[in-house]
């Protein structure tokens, strides 16, 4: 049984083979070699632009969990729960920490009676060395992370350029949110700066200042409400850390980082969504040309059908024999579009960087030629350094499935172009040729 079976396979392959190789016009095997082709560049448009999108979003993404919303918040957290509450998160091991921190809302003013909105945000003073992932998101751009001695301040770059400060310098939180034991305007409220960060996100940037913990106590007042902050392990696990959570500690407020920013995550993914569609149907087209190919193949091999049928071939083993040939056309061009999406995605730097020389070089080239007097204002395009600088993410799962659209779509082309493979007679086929 399984030897019959494998004589079938073999015979099929080989016949397919022949198919791909050459017709009667010479035409099989540029035709096989083009669809090839075709998969392969949809292949790797798709995992280099999905891959890129990838990395343009998740510099946002990373930078508003890894400092601004975390992963977890929990507030409302009863002084006899404390403990417990930190007991527990210490034993889950997909809980990497639990960061205590108050927030405020100020108006505040710097030199030259210059004046922005801000959150303040009081942490532990060592969040910075403790916290991996905070860490690797604030980049500090002058000075340093030091808010170990009273009324120190760190300010965002955007925050500090439009208070007109720099390191050293003195800013007073002129207006403050908070009960009704805070004043909501004082002068009194000075702070000298130490440090100036940027991140991935410009909103964080313009908006955001951190202090030491125990000035937010003293200047946030009694009603001001403590939260811990949670990082964990893997960002999509964040139901079952809250649902752990809730059973062990009902009397909690809980949310998601899911809750915060929910609209600008949720336009994130529509435009990628909507990208991965218009670059998807490149395997559309594909599918089309290798259809209307495979049914002219079809018709070419009419007489070499009717042969095979004539010495016993079933009409599955014929129209296995093309969509043989289509499962071969989209491997070796998923395959390849794999590589090359994959080596692309991974030097995205080098490869835009020297798209960019080319380029230059390219118009410098001509303008000599054709206008030697404007070669002062020839300059090398700037988006190619933007883009170069995104580091492209690579998602398994995404991948997985762009290459299985490139083998699918050539298969269902063949599928449905062998359908009626053999409409006509043995008899009639013959009789014709």
């Amino acid at each position: 049984m399984n030897k019959n079976i494998f004589s079938k396979i073999k015979w099929i392959s080989f016949v397919s083979k022949r198919f791909s190789r050459i017709d009667r016009k010479g035409r099989s095997a540029v035709t096989s070699k083009l669809a090839a082709a075709g998969i392969c560049f949809g292949v790797m448009t798709l995992i280099v632009v999905i891959s890129i999108m990838n990395g343009f979003q998740m510099s946002f993404i990373d930078a508003i969990m890894e400092i601004s919303s975390y992963h977890v918040q929990v507030t409302e957290i009863p002084e006899d729960k404390e403990y417990d509450f930190l007991a527990y998160c210490e034993d889950n091991k997909n809980i990497l920490s639990a960061n205590p921190f108050y927030e405020a809302q100020t108006l505040m003013t710097g030199l030259s009676d210059k004046d922005h909105a801000a959150i303040i945000r009081a942490v532990d003073p060592d969040i910075y060395f403790n916290d991996e992932g905070f860490y690797k998101q604030i980049k500090m751009r002058n000075g340093f992370w030091n808010l170990s001695y009273k009324n120190s301040i760190i300010l965002g770059n955007t925050l500090a350029y439009r208070l007109g400060v720099k390191v050293g310098d003195e800013v007073n939180l002129f207006v403050l949110s908070g009960g009704e034991d805070v004043s909501l305007f004082s002068s009194d409220r000075v702070f000298t700066v130490t440090g100036t960060f940027t991140t991935g996100y410009s909103e964080i940037n313009q908006n955001y200042a951190f202090i030491n913990i125990n000035d937010g106590i003293e200047y946030f007042g009694e009603n001001a409400r403590k939260t811990y902050g949670l990082k964990i392990s893997d960002s999509n696990s964040d139901m079952q850390i809250v649902s752990g959570l809730e059973k062990n500690f009902p009397e909690l407020k809980i949310s998601s980082w899911r809750e915060y920013n929910k609209s600008f995550f949720g336009t994130l993914k529509i435009e990628k969504n909507m990208l991965f569609l218009l670059v998807a149907l490149i395997f559309v087209v594909v599918g089309i040309n290798i259809f209307n190919g495979m049914r002219r193949l079809v018709f070419e091999r009419r007489s070499e059908i009717a042969v095979l049928s004539a010495i016993g071939a079933s009409s599955s083993e014929i129209k296995f024999i093309f969509i043989l040939r289509g499962f071969r056309t989209g491997l070796i061009g998923s395959i390849a579009g794999l590589f090359l999406g994959l080596l692309i995605s991974i030097n995205s730097e080098f490869v835009f960087n020297a798209a960019s020389s080319i380029i230059y070089y390219f118009q410098y080239f001509f303008t000599a030629l054709t206008n030697p007097d404007n070669l002062f204002f020839v300059r090398e395009n700037s988006t190619y350094a933007l883009y170069a600088s995104i580091p492209a993410r690579i998602v398994l799962s995404e991948t997985i499935m762009i290459v299985m659209f490139g083998i699918i779509s050539p298969l269902l082309a063949s599928w449905a172009a062998s359908k009626n493979i053999l409409k006509l007679t043995v008899a009639e086929v013959l009789h014709y040729e």
